[in-house]
C-alpha cells in the first residue's frame, strides 16, 4: 500500500505530544505581546484537520479522525531542536523513540541504531514519500541496543529536505509488508517549485569538544507547464566527543599510566548529503515523479587503547613505543532512486513505481599493526567493504466504490516484487592474516560472498465510513520469499465516535519480518569487550560449519500479534489528547546470540576450520516476546490576545517487555557450560532501554521573537553482566533545551542550549569500567556529552 499516489499534504506544525498537564501549559509560557488570534485560530485548526497518508488509502483521511496513532513531526519541529541529524532529533521529540550513541563498538558508532517501543531497529519500516527504504549494509554485532540488526540509515536523509514526517505507531505488516512489525516512520520530502531557503548553523559542547557546523540550501524549480524539481543540499561536520576515564589497566611502568587514552564518545564525522524531488505532468490524468537521495559520510573512531607492555609483546614497539590507539576509518556511502507514474483511469487511481537503494559501507583501519608481521608490519589496512541493494517494482491500485453507505468505500490492490542483495568484499591480506589488524581485523575470504533473495507480494484492503461516528478498514497480505517461503497477514481497524469530542479506536493485526540477508549471511572475526577482557570473538553465518560446530539451527521468519484500544479526546478544536494501550507479541524472534567464550576443545575444532577465535556467535530464533505499553499525546495551541501565541504539549510513553520462551539450550553447548541466550542477552531485550519517557514543551510567539523550553525525563534502564553482582541500574534523568528565535518572515536566528543542566548519566560501576576507561554507559537513551549549545541562521524567499 502506497500512500504517496495520494494528493500533495500540506506542511504541518503539530507536534503529536502529551496529556496530563493542562496546569503545566500556563507555567510554561512566555508573556510577550502582539495579537495574533487569527493565525493562531487558523493553524490550530490546520493541525487538528491534516490529512495523514500512512497507514490508509483515503485521500481525506485527516489526523483527528486516524484508525491508528500516528505522530506527524514538521520539518520546522525537527529544526527547532538542537540536534544535528535526523534520528537526534527524532529521539529528543518522540517518547516512543530510543536512540542511544554507542562508542567503541565499531561500525555501529559511525551508523547508529533507533528503537520504536523498545523493539529491534529493524522491526520498524522506513518510508521515503511512501516507499520501502533500503537498510543499511552494517549489522550491529557488538553490545549496544539493536544488537544483531541492520536498520535502515536514517542519517543519510538532509533535514533541509524534509517536509515533515508521519510515525505510525501500530503493526501495519499487512499494508506494508515485512519489517513493520513495531511501527513505519514515512519521511515526506518537500514538494513544488515555490520558494527556497539557505541555513547555517553551529554548536560545541560545555566541555569544549564536539564543535559541529552545518550549511543548506533548499530551493524549488518550474519544470513545463505545471512541473517542478525540488533541490536540497547539506554538508555536514562533527568533530568528536571525548568523556574516556584515565587508563589505569596496566603496571607502573607503563609510561601513559594514568592518562586518558581511549576515545569514549561521538566519532570524528563529515557528511554530504543531496535530495531531488520532482514532479512533472504527461496528460491530463497520469504525472510523472521521481525522487533520488545521496549521502556520503567519513567516519573516525576508535578502538581500545594498545598499552606499551603489549607492543613489545608483540614485536611492535619500534613503530609506537607508548603504544597505540587504532583508529576505524570508514566510508559510508548511500543512494537511493525513485521513478514512478501515477494518475487516474476510469475510476481507478493508479500508481507503478520502481524503486532502487544502495548502502555502501567501506572501513580503513589506521595507526595500527598486525603483529604477526612485527616491526615490518604496514600501520594502516584496508579491511573491506559491506554492500545492501534493494530493488522494488510496485503497483497500486484504488477507487471508491458506492455502497450505499455513509461514505463510498475504498478499495484498494496492489502487488510488489523486491529483490535483495547483501555483499562482503574481502580485505587487504595483511588486514586479516594471522590475527589480523589490531582493533578491527580485516574481513576473510571465507566471509566475502555476494547473496541474493526475491519476493513477491499481492494485497488488498477496504476502508469503510459506515456513518459519520463509525469507520473501520482491513487489509490482506500475502508474501511469497525464495528463501522462507510464504507468510500471511492481516489488519483490522476501527474508530467510533461516541460524542463529538470523544472517539474510541482499535487494532488487530498479524505481522511478520523475513530475517534479512545481513542476518544470515554477515560473517566477521572483531577484537570484542567480553567480561571485561578484549578477544577475538567470531560472528558465523548461521548455516556454516563453524555454526554447525556450536548447535546452530536455520532461521525462521519472526511472527508477530499486535492489539491496540485508543481514546480520542478533543474537546475544542485547539486541544487534542490520545492514549492508546498496545501489546505485541513476536514468535521466534530473531537476534545475536551471547557471546560463547569457547573452551579449548571447541576451539580446536574450530581451528581445525581455519577459524581462530576465543568466541563465538551466530543468529538465532531464540526468543518470543510480549511488549506491552501505553502511549499518552496531548497539544494544546492556545491565543493570548495581545500577550501572543503558545503551543503546548506533553507526551509520555511506558514500555514493558517481557520473555514468553526461551528455546532450549542447544545439547553441545549445554556440555561445554555454555548458554546460547544468556542473562546479559534477555536483559538487552527487556530492561535495557528506558520504561518510561516523557517530554513537555512549551513554545510562546510574540511578532517576530518566539521562545521554547522542552523538559524531558528519561527512565532506568538495567545493564546486566555475566555476573549478577556487577549488575548496575541507571537512574533515571530529567533534560532541559531551552532556544530564543526571531523571525522577519525572510531572516531568522535561533540560539539555544540543549541539556541546559548539564545532566549527564550515571557513572559505571569501577568493576564495569574497564580500569576506568568507560565513563558511561552506551545503553544511555540521551548519550553522555553533557550541555551542548547552538546557534542557527537562515534566510527564505
Amino acid at each position: 500500500m502506497n500512500p504517496s499516489s495520494t494528493p500533495r499534504l500540506a506542511p504541518t506544525a503539530l507536534l503529536r505530544l502529551s496529556p496530563l498537564a493542562i496546569a503545566a501549559w500556563a507555567t510554561l509560557s512566555t508573556a510577550s505581546g502582539q495579537s495574533l488570534a487569527q493565525s493562531a485560530t487558523q493553524q490550530a485548526s490546520s493541525e487538528l484537520s491534516q490529512v495523514v497518508v500512512t497507514g490508509t488509502r483515503r485521500g481525506d483521511r485527516t489526523l483527528a479522525e486516524s484508525e491508528s496513532p500516528v505522530d506527524v513531526l514538521s520539518g520546522k519541529d525537527l529544526q527547532r531542536t538542537g540536534a544535528g541529524d535526523l534520528a537526534s532529533a527524532l529521539g529528543q521529540l518522540l517518547p516512543s523513540l530510543n536512540f542511544p550513541r554507542p562508542s567503541l563498538t565499531d561500525a555501529s558508532d559511525a551508523v547508529r541504531p533507533a528503537q520504536l517501543r523498545g523493539l529491534s531497529p529493524d522491526q520498524t519500516l522506513v518510508l521515503v514519500d511512501g516507499k520501502r527504504r533500503h537498510t543499511s549494509a552494517v549489522v550491529n554485532v557488538n553490545g549496544t541496543q539493536g544488537r544483531g540488526s541492520a536498520p535502515v540509515d536514517l542519517n543519510a536523509i538532509p533535514l533541509a529536505a524534509i517536509d515533515h514526517i508521519e510515525v505510525l505507531r501500530d503493526g501495519a505488516a499487512a499494508q506494508y509488508g515485512s519489517d513493520a512489525i513495531a511501527g513505519v516512520i514515512n519521511i515526506v520530502l518537500r514538494k513544488g517549485a515555490a520558494g527556497g531557503n539557505v541555513n547555517l548553523e553551529a554548536g560545541q559542547t560545555d566541555a569544549g569538544d564536539g564543535g559541529r557546523g552545518a550549511a543548506s540550501a533548499s530551493l524549488g524549480l518550474a519544470l513545463g507547464g505545471d512541473g517542478w524539481a525540488r533541490l536540497a543540499f547539506e554538508t555536514r561536520h562533527q568533530q568528536r566527543t571525548n568523556r574516556a576515564g584515565v587508563d589505569t589497566r596496566d603496571a607502573a611502568t607503563e609510561p601513559r599510566r594514568g592518562l586518558v587514552n581511549n576515545r569514549l564518545g561521538d566519532p570524528d564525522s563529515t557528511q554530504q548529503s543531496a535530495v531531488v524531488n520532482a514532479e512533472l505532468g504527461l496528460t491530463d490524468s497520469a504525472r510523472l515523479y521521481a525522487f533520488a537521495t545521496f549521502s556520503h559520510r567519513n567516519t573516525t573512531s576508535a578502538a581500545f587503547w594498545r598499552t606499551q607492555a603489549t607492543a613489545t609483546a608483540n614485536n611492535v614497539a619500534t613503530l609506537y613505543p607508548q603504544g597505540f590507539l587504532p583508529l576505524e576509518e570508514s566510508t559510508t556511502t548511500d543512494l537511493g532512486a525513485v521513478l514512478g507514474v501515477r494518475g487516474r483511469w476510469a475510476d481507478w487511481n493508479w500508481d507503478f513505481s520502481l524503486d532502487h537503494g544502495r548502502n555502501r559501507f567501506d572501513i580503513d583501519v589506521a595507526n595500527t599493526a598486525n603483529y604477526s608481521l612485527g616491526a615490518a608490519s604496514p600501520t594502516r589496512f584496508d579491511a573491506g567493504r559491506l554492500t545492501n541493494q534493494q530493488t522494488v517494482l510496485n503497483a497500486d491500485l484504488s477507487r471508491e466504490v458506492d455502497a450505499g453507505l455513509f461514505a463510498p468505500l475504498t478499495l484498494s490492490l496492489g502487488a510488489e516484487f523486491r529483490r535483495e542483495r547483501y555483499g562482503i568484499d574481502a580485505g587487504e591480506p595483511a588486514s586479516y592474516q594471522s590475527g589480523g589488524a589490531s582493533g578491527f581485523p580485516g574481513f576473510q575470504p571465507s566471509n566475502a560472498g555476494s547473496h541474493g533473495r526475491h519476493n513477491s507480494a499481492v494485497y488488498a484492503g477496504v476502508e469503510a465510513q459506515f456513518s459519520k461516528d463509525f469507520s473501520a478498514s482491513a487489509a490482506l497480505r500475502g508474501e511469497h520469499y525464495s528463501d522462507f517461503g510464504g507468510a500471511t497477514s492481516a489488519k483490522l481497524s476501527a474508530r467510533y465516535a461516541v460524542v463529538p469530542a470523544v472517539a474510541l479506536r482499535g487494532t488487530l493485526a498479524t505481522g511478520f519480518r523475513a530475517p534479512s540477508l545481513a542476518q544470515q549471511y554477515f560473517a566477521t572475526t572483531s577484537t570484542n569487550l567480553i567480561n571485561g577482557a578484549l578477544v577475538d570473538a567470531g560472528t558465523f553465518p548461521v548455516e556454516s560449519a563453524a555454526a554447525a560446530a556450536l548447535g546452530a539451527r536455520p532461521l525462521k521468519a519472526e511472527k508477530s500479534r499486535h492489539a491496540s484500544l485508543g481514546l480520542l479526546l478533543q474537546p475544542t478544536s485547539h486541544w487534542q489528547t490520545t492514549v492508546d494501550v498496545y501489546q505485541i507479541d513476536i514468535d521466534d524472534r530473531v537476534l545475536l546470540s551471547a557471546n560463547l567464550s569457547l573452551p579449548a576443545a571447541l576451539r580446536a575444532q574450530l581451528a581445525a576450520q581455519g577459524v581462530l577465535v576465543s568466541a563465538g556467535r551466530y543468529f538465532t530464533n531464540a526468543l518470543d516476546t510480549r511488549t506491552r505499553g501505553i502511549d499518552l499525546v496531548s497539544t494544546l495551541n492556545q491565543d493570548w490576545g495581545a500577550w501572543g501565541r503558545g503551543d503546548y504539549s506533553l507526551a509520555y510513553s511506558h514500555i514493558k517487555n517481557s520473555i514468553r520462551r526461551v528455546a532450549d539450550n542447544p545439547a553441545l553447548l549445554t556440555a561445554n557450560n555454555l548458554e546460547l541466550i544468556d542473562r546479559v542477552s534477555i536483559a538487552r531485550a527487556t530492561v535495557g532501554s528506558p520504561k518510561d519517557k516523557l517530554v513537555a514543551s512549551a513554545e510562546h510567539r510574540w511578532g517576530p521573537w518566539s521562545g521554547r523550553v522542552a523538559v524531558s525525563r528519561y527512565g532506568s534502564f538495567v545493564v546486566r553482566q555475566s555476573s549478577a553482582a556487577n549488575d548496575q541500574t541507571f537512574g533515571a534523568a530529567w533534560l532541559a533545551d531551552v532556544s530564543a528565535g526571531w523571525d522577519s518572515g525572510r531572516w531568522n536566528a535561533v540560539v539555544g542550549v540543549d541539556n541546559l543542566t548539564n545532566r549527564y548519566p550515571d557513572r559505571v560501576i569501577a568493576a564495569n569500567a574497564v580500569g576506568g576507561i568507560l565513563t558511561y554507559s552506551q545503553f544511555s537513551p540521551f548519550g553522555f556529552n553533557g550541555r551542548q549549545y547552538y546557534v542557527k541562521a537562515g534566510y527564505r524567499w
